[in-house]
């Protein structure tokens, strides 16, 4: 996602345009067709990074009102008009702001004031590791703890239904018995654990015309309940183009935060493996199967990726397909 840019001056409203040709995003100046609040808010909403190009003061003051929880907080950079200084102010693992901040230090020159204490002293910044690898956190008060142990220069043990590959990092330890400081899952096992969930799993979806969101969300939340699979597991929806304007699909998707992609009966058809069958099914649609078919597609694979049967109830059909997880001990990006 590009960032949103703010200046207050003439020289800043330089910058942020020249920093604007490197990252993307967009450029305002305050008083000139926004105020510092309304555009604030907008990022928060959005859940944009936002630079602030001028005063650490100022940007401080414009954030207060907004800040929620570093789960969900945008990333937020200041950079001072001369472009001496890139400062993470919030969210500088887990939305990304330390390496906004890196990021800005090579294209302007600036240096990079960084000051969570992992990267200070060189160490493992699980959370951002995460974020990196595109992984979702379950339980983000652990994150804490874990972070802790290694600052007193402890080894974390790290639990992973997916190879990592490379070498682990100073601190770090793969494991594969109980109580593990990590666990890398798409079902939590260790209550202890702080738990960290790729968002690989697909949610595929049949329904008939004029389909209720509230009836998605009942089909959905007992799937999720049937295969023990956490929330954060699902990246996306996949059902039939004929699906792709459905009003009570759209709405539960936005709902969710998920993106809906669909296909072409013919696509569907041409994913491969053996699915259950049905002959009404096909002659409304087009194909035999939506909801598995879809589900396995998104995935990247066929039959084999579909994870237990479909569900049914009240004119809806679900199915969860997982794709895979791809991870590395790169930290930055």
């Amino acid at each position: 996602m590009s960032p949103r840019l703010l200046a207050f001056t003439q020289r800043g409203y330089d910058l942020a345009q020249a920093l604007r040709e490197k990252l993307g995003g967009e450029v305002s100046r305050c008083g000139r067709g926004c105020t510092l609040e309304s555009w604030t808010a907008e990022g928060f909403r959005t859940g944009e990074s936002l630079i602030f190009v001028g005063a650490v003061g100022i940007a401080v003051r414009a954030i207060a009102p907004f800040v929620k929880h570093k789960t969900v907080d945008p990333a937020v950079v200041a950079v001072d008009e001369g472009g001496q200084y890139a400062i993470p102010l919030l969210s500088g693992h887990l939305g990304g702001a330390n390496d906004l901040a890196r990021t800005i230090s090579a294209v302007c020159g600036a240096q990079a004031v960084i000051t969570t204490a992992t990267d200070v002293r060189g160490l493992f910044p699980v959370d951002q590791w995460a974020r990196c690898q595109g992984l979702r956190v379950e339980n983000p008060e652990k994150i804490k703890a874990v972070s802790a142990k290694i600052l007193a220069g402890e080894t974390i043990s790290i639990k992973s239904d997916w190879p990592i590959l490379g070498t682990p990092p100073a601190g770090v330890k793969l494991w594969a018995g109980e109580d593990c400081d990590v666990e890398i899952s798409f079902r939590p096992s260790e209550e202890n654990a702080l738990h960290l969930v790729p968002s690989t799993a697909v949610l595929g979806v049949g329904c008939k015309r004029g389909m209720q969101r509230e009836i998605l969300e009942g089909a959905y939340s007992q799937l999720l309940l049937r295969e023990s699979l956490s929330t954060l597991a699902v990246g996306k929806v996949c059902s039939i183009d004929l699906k792709q304007d459905e009003p009570g699909l759209l709405a539960f998707c936005q709902a969710h935060n998920l993106p809906l992609e669909t296909h072409s009966a013919q696509r569907l058809a041409a994913v491969p493996g053996a699915f259950p069958s049905s002959d009404f099914v096909r002659r409304v649609t087009g194909v035999d199967n939506v909801c598995q078919r879809a589900a396995a597609l998104g995935s990247g694979g066929g039959a084999e990726r579909l994870l237990g049967e479909k569900y049914q109830r009240e004119g809806v059909t679900m199915a969860l397909a997982l794709g895979d997880a791809m991870l590395d001990w790169r930290i930055y990006e």
